[in-house]
């Protein structure tokens, strides 16, 4: 055939030539002393321009002797599995998996190597961007064949798990090593744990592991992105600061694991994007978890109870070693909020551990303390839970805050010290929150049944005790907590609340030696986990089951006092504990209206104002 000169000098050149003879040959050169076929042979195979026909000769000829590729050849073996296999035609995928059955069947000291290898894939491959004079090394987000290549290195897993069954116990440092540094792109991140979940199907024994991995990484980036900086960012973003300079990350896939094929969703409206970076990371790792946790325990629309109780045992288990011991989280403890949805068994179990994690006192006081707070937040804030279940918490919470009372009162300890009575201060300050939540809920279809419930609580009791448990909660907890127990005529807190202001005396710590410290808006140094969730893709999974504040008139009795307006309840303006679970404000603020033309003991004006 004649081809044209100018054809003949653009046309790619052919490279068959081989060196030194058959791969055999140039192994025992090797073992003889003589390097320099060895060398050749590297050279060629780490050719960027390599075809497909070269790779699959060499695969097949490299399968031919693997017997041979001993611990003495691990440079070239090396070399071997970094071959570009992925994104090539079908038969070089086929033939390199044979020589990676082939290779750590005969030579299992390579499993690491080949493990190491496959798992380098999972996130996207790096490609030289040049500005001006300048390459910069970035990630391939944009590549189309990444749902195959991911495909294919599950499939490469199982066919190493297959010849070599302890493959799972090697397999899980690795996961750990090569896992991305949280500072990298999103999709990449994305990949990598989507990667890591679908792992979870092929390894069901990996699976507690993975998932603590995976928490523990999407952990550090919450606390990386506090409440304050999110709703900062999106303020900026709203008014146009920032608004254009978002990155529009897509969310990669949808975990299913009763199908291995990964699919590409559509990219976000510009909306759902977060305006703080680590946000929006957080935000898409979440909505690939959130879709894991719903895919393993759903199959075919149907809740898989048998699957759903040990994705429940695997979470719980790493909720307590590294979700409960986490100060001030937004986000991630949603995992087991979501989770706890799908039955009210499941939310039920949850509430009972917290309940043996805050009665415990062999657990550390500020565990308890924490328990407290997922305790009271959950019964506030999951709608999925009805009226009976919050009752029978109640139930128990309010019989041990009086039981504590009762072993205090003729002790020398019985005075308000956060330092000594962390614990009954938190499970105060959760009984409370749940009430100011709850209350409409118990007296709504019998009232006369209702207020004999809430009277049989005797919260008279806990306000007026000598811990005074008003002066160590949140100030907007013991407020509106005032404002409902005035309301249903329980108990008068306003008295006390106005005399713990007025006095304004430190908080006595004797297990400190005496000292004493200026009084805060927050001594328990509480949050409440459950408060509202601001990421907005995963948000969409949580707004169902959620339950935002819903503002009341509870200070209209007899229509004599004014009433705060209901706004629209948006995700911004949903909690009167807007700004203060964190903060050390003073707590005068909220009362001073009381010492102007009220009596002693009236709802301050102060906080009848106040924007919710």
């Amino acid at each position: 055939m004649e081809v044209d000169g100018g054809e003949f000098i653009s046309s790619p050149i052919f490279k068959t030539v081989r060196f030194g003879g058959t791969v055999t040959n140039i192994l025992d050169k090797f073992l003889q002393g003589d390097t320099n076929d060895y060398e050749l042979l590297k050279h060629q195979l780490l050719d960027p321009d390599i075809k497909d026909a070269q790779i699959i000769s060499w695969l097949q000829e490299f399968r031919s002797c693997v017997t041979h590729l001993t611990k003495d050849f691990e440079q070239l073996v090396s070399v071997i599995l970094r071959l570009p296999w992925l994104g090539r035609s079908q038969d070089v995928v086929e033939e390199y998996l044979a020589f990676l059955s082939n290779l750590v069947s005969a030579q299992t000291v390579y499993l690491r190597s080949c493990l190491s290898v496959t798992v380098s894939n999972f996130i996207p491959g790096r490609i030289v961007i040049k500005e001006g004079d300048v390459d910069i090394s970035d990630s391939d987000d944009d590549d189309e064949n990444l749902p195959r290549n991911f495909d294919l290195c599950h499939r490469a897993l199982q066919i190493i798990a297959r010849y070599v069954p302890s493959t799972a116990r090697f397999l899980m440092p690795i996961l750990r090593e090569k896992f991305p540094f949280i500072n990298k792109s999103a999709r990449t991140l994305e990949c990598y744990v989507h990667n890591l979940l679908r792992i979870t199907v092929t390894f069901p024994v990996l699976r507690h592991e993975v998932l603590e991995l995976v928490i523990g990484k999407m952990l550090r980036l919450d606390v990386s992105a506090p409440r304050r900086d999110i709703e900062d960012a999106e303020e900026n973003a709203a008014q146009g600061d920032d608004g254009n300079g978002a990155s529009q990350e897509e969310c990669l896939f949808d975990m299913d694991e009763d199908e291995e094929n990964v699919f590409n969703s559509s990219s976000p409206p510009g909306g759902d994007v977060m305006a703080h970076a680590v946000a929006d990371r957080l935000d898409i790792l979440m909505t690939v978890l959130l879709a894991y946790i719903k895919n393993i325990c759903y199959v075919n629309g149907t809740l898989e109870l048998t699957r759903t109780k040990e994705l429940y045992r695997d979470l719980i288990a790493v909720f307590d070693k590294l979700i409960l011991p986490t100060h001030a989280s937004c986000h991630v403890q949603y995992v087991i909020f979501y989770l706890c949805s799908f039955r009210l068994g499941l939310a039920e179990a949850f509430l009972e551990h917290l309940w043996k994690k805050m009665q415990s006192p062999s657990n550390p006081a500020v565990i308890r303390q924490t328990a407290a707070g997922y305790i009271g937040s959950f019964l506030a804030r999951a709608k999925f839970l009805p009226i009976q279940t919050v009752k029978a918490c109640l139930d128990l919470l309010v019989p041990w805050l009086h039981q504590y009372i009762h072993s205090q009162d003729a002790g020398s300890k019985a005075f308000c010290d956060v330092s000594l009575h962390g614990p009954f201060y938190a499970t105060c300050q959760a009984v409370f929150y749940t009430l100011v939540f709850r209350h409409r809920q118990m007296v709504e279809g019998n009232l006369r049944k209702g207020l004999a419930y809430l009277q049989m609580l005797n919260f008279e009791r806990i306000v007026m005790c000598q811990l005074n448990p008003l002066k160590v909660c949140l100030p907007a907890v013991t407020n509106m907590f005032a404002a409902i127990t005035r309301k249903y005529q329980l108990v008068f807190c306003y008295t006390i609340i106005e005399r713990n202001n007025r006095q304004l005396l430190p908080v006595v710590r004797s297990s400190l030696g005496g000292d004493s410290l200026t009084t805060n808006a927050n001594p328990l140094d509480s949050f409440f986990p459950f408060d509202p969730y601001l990421l907005k893709r995963s948000g969409k999974m949580i707004q169902p089951i959620y339950q935002v504040w819903e503002e009341v008139s509870v200070c209209d009795v007899g229509g004599a006092r004014q009433t705060v307006k209901k706004d629209s309840v948006t995700e911004e303006d949903d909690d009167f504990l807007r700004g203060e679970s964190l903060q050390s404000e003073a707590v005068v603020g909220f009362i001073s209206g009381s010492f102007e033309s009220h009596s002693v003991g009236s709802p301050p004006v102060a906080f009848l104002q106040r924007p919710f």
